[in-house]
């Protein structure tokens, strides 16, 4: 909002203030200035400000409202404009023919007034120059006077031609009401756009002819030209949720509409009104005013908002005393200071040092709750005027199950290469996975869905990486996927997910570049719950809501070894991957931490047994067997006849060639023999070596190699 010096200085004296100090008032105030302009109007220079505030804070989008926050930070007395003043009378005889109508959250005030012997529509020069320097370029007809009364009142007013709404309804006498348009109604409004309504709009009705979109546009057929003689003017307040959706579904936002969005009050509504008249009257002195319509909800009276000056010293802290070593803080007498420049009325108990504040209607969008007011103590004083300070913390937080079982999960997936990634909750709908929660009023279609899975974030952030050629990227995720149960009901669980493989990698310098293979993904999740403690079994995967991210055929669904369902792992589908231009060896997994947590739990505590002080002997034991054989069986029949020296079997070498029997393969393992009372002697090591190569000949049917 682009508002001059010069306006301003008609209701509140600046001219003695430096423009710095004033700017740094509007910003510690909360208004920022974005942009000093110097502008040329009627050949002398303006300095005009360009200054936005927030969405809280529509009594201050006028030359009203923001000169009121301006005398309000500079400690300074607002002029009142003669208007305001003058009108007491005849806002009184308004309201005496209010019509007093039951609760209705779209519009909290409904006026009309038709307006007669409208002759001259000639915008005077100051108005016309007020505008240039708001950023408004004059029209010189009636749209100037809607302008101007938006920039210094803050309130909308939409005009009619009321000659053009008789001719069509065929009489002088009509009604107008606001109702919801029907189904398929088409509607074409002074834009020259054509628009389709349906039940949820709201329209401004003449005898049920609509003649505007509420708090949007008007239609072409009643809108006002440079002939029009008699006016209707509709001042009207409505929800701004309702216009926001209205415009959101129309796509269609006008400045009106824009207003009403940031949520009006009808606090000075008939003064506003008022003074539009006296702006039209200027150039035509025999105007007539008659009222058509006037209906108004009640507003339930607001409760006093008790403001403790304890609390004030609490939230705000000492202030900045250069002459004090002491912590000095703000006095009650300067708090009462700031209530009354807020123009608040209120009680004081300076017994108590509690003060009962009454919140104006134009302030009750920003100001619910005590801490609202210390903000605004804070603001009139100035956050830069008290003393940053820490907290003193006497007591450190416990750390919980659920931070320690993350704490190790992430430990053990940053030991095995993945790095913590991070995304949103809300994301969009896909094809290979549905969400089954949707927002019913998103403000982004990119998220418009709670996810019901981690992987489909992951699977995008690593495709938006290959596009930027950075193909190493394996992470992990912790974060809250939702859904329905049997009874439709919304539920959330915590996940920890991973995505990784899809880069060629040298696992020797004799051996080319090799993608991740299943097996040694599966051992990687494997390794992970080993790190964990944890005992699992593998089933084919059954999760109908990843068939299409995983690979039929490659996927498994995890399990505890007390069969509770942990999580899922899996390649990526190769349809997919081949959509998204991704490789096929990417693995992805998903696993609940809440189990994770509820197994950690339950695990017993290690048991350690004292190192032995003896030496190792180590001795190598190659040999052919049948591939058919497992390896499981091989280790279980050495450790029952390797005697309790044989402390650990390591496999070293596996081989198969030329010199290999067809069907067989040439192990070589590495046996440790250790005991903790004696030191052994190769004797005795010999001895349980020729066993054990008896062992494999006779059972398995092993070939002993040197």
């Amino acid at each position: 909002m682009q508002i001059s010096l010069k306006w301003i200085n008609e209701l509140v004296n600046i001219e003695t203030v430096k423009l710095d100090d004033l700017i740094e008032k509007l910003t510690l105030g909360g208004f920022e200035v974005e942009e000093i302009l110097e502008i040329d109007v009627n050949n002398q220079k303006q300095i005009v400000l360009d200054i936005s505030a927030t969405a809280n804070r529509s009594d201050s989008l006028s030359i009203h409202g923001i000169s009121k926050e301006i005398a309000a930070l500079l400690n300074q007395s607002i002029k009142i404009s003669n208007y305001v003043l003058n009108n007491k009378e005849w806002k009184q005889s308004i309201e005496d023919k209010t019509e007093i109508i039951s609760v209705d959250y779209n519009c909290s005030m409904f006026l009309s007034v038709i307006i007669e012997n409208l002759t001259s529509i000639n915008v005077p020069k100051w108005m016309a120059q007020k505008l240039i320097s708001s950023g408004v370029v004059p029209a010189n007809n009636l749209s100037d006077f809607q302008n101007y009364i938006l920039l210094e009142t803050g309130y909308p007013f939409e005009f009619y031609d009321f000659e053009k709404i008789c001719s069509e309804l065929n009489t002088s006498e009509f009604n107008l009401s606001i109702e919801n348009a029907t189904d398929n109604q088409k509607f074409l409004a002074s834009n020259n756009s054509e628009y389709e309504l349906d039940s949820s709009i709201l329209t401004i009705t003449a005898n049920q002819i609509p003649i505007s979109i509420a708090g949007v546009i008007e239609a072409k057929n009643f809108s006002v030209s440079e002939t029009t003689n008699t006016l209707l003017i509709e001042g009207s307040i409505f929800n701004a949720a309702k216009v926001r959706q209205q415009s959101r579904n129309l796509g269609l936002r006008t400045d009106r509409s824009a207003r009403y969005e940031k949520s009006l009050r009808n606090t000075y509504l008939l003064e506003s009104l008022y003074r539009l008249i006296s702006l039209l009257r200027i150039s035509n002195p025999n105007l007539i005013c008659k009222l058509s319509t006037i209906q108004q909800t009640i507003e339930k009276p607001l409760e006093p908002i008790v403001l403790r000056y304890g609390t004030v010293n609490e939230i705000l802290g000492p202030i900045n005393n250069l002459s004090n070593d002491n912590c000095t803080y703000i006095t009650p007498k300067e708090i009462t200071d700031y209530i009354t420049r807020l123009d608040f009325k209120f009680t004081y108990d300076e017994s108590k040092l509690i003060w009962n504040v009454e919140i104006p209607h134009s302030r009750t969008e920003d100001i619910t709750r005590e801490i609202d007011l210390i903000e605004e103590i804070g603001r009139l004083h100035g956050f830069n005027n008290f003393l940053t300070t820490l907290p003193k913390i006497k007591t450190i937080g416990n750390e919980d199950s659920n931070y320690k079982t993350r704490k190790k999960i992430t430990a053990c997936l940053l030991n095995l290469g993945f790095n913590e990634l991070i995304h949103y909750s809300l994301v969009n709908q896909t094809t290979f996975l549905t969400n089954e929660i949707e927002l019913i009023n998103p403000l982004l279609s990119d998220c418009s869905s709670l996810r019901s899975s981690l992987l489909p974030s992951l699977v995008k952030t690593v495709q938006e990486n290959v596009k930027q050629k950075n193909l190493s990227i394996e992470g992990f995720e912790y974060g809250h996927v939702f859904y329905s149960d049997s009874i439709k009901k919304f539920r959330e669980k915590e996940y920890v997910a991973g995505i990784f493989g899809g880069i060629k990698t040298k696992l020797s310098w004799t051996n080319s570049e090799t993608a991740l293979t299943w097996f040694e993904a599966k051992g990687k999740i494997e390794q992970l719950f080993n790190q964990l403690k944890l005992l699992t079994y593998w089933r084919k995967c059954s999760n109908i809501n990843v068939e299409k991210l995983l690979h039929p055929y490659r996927s498994a669904d995890v399990y505890l070894a007390n069969g509770v369902h942990l999580g899922t792992f899996g390649q990526i589908h190769p349809i997919l991957a081949n959509q998204l231009n991704l490789s096929s060896e990417i693995y992805l997994f998903e696993f609940d931490v809440e189990t994770i947590e509820s197994q950690l739990q339950m695990n017993k505590l290690t048991l350690y047994k004292s190192y032995s002080l003896y030496p190792k002997i180590i001795k190598d034991l190659s040999f052919i067997i049948r591939r058919d054989i497992k390896f499981e069986k091989i280790q279980e029949a050495l450790y029952c006849n390797g005697t309790e020296f044989l402390s650990e079997i390591n496999l070293l070498d596996e081989y198969r060639g030329q010199s290999i029997p067809k069907h067989h393969t040439s192990l070589c393992l590495q046996l440790v023999f250790q005991s903790g009372k004696k030191t052994l002697e190769n004797k005795e090591i010999e001895n349980i070596i020729n066993t054990l190569q008896l062992i494999l000949t006779q059972k398995f049917n092993a070939s002993i190699r040197d």
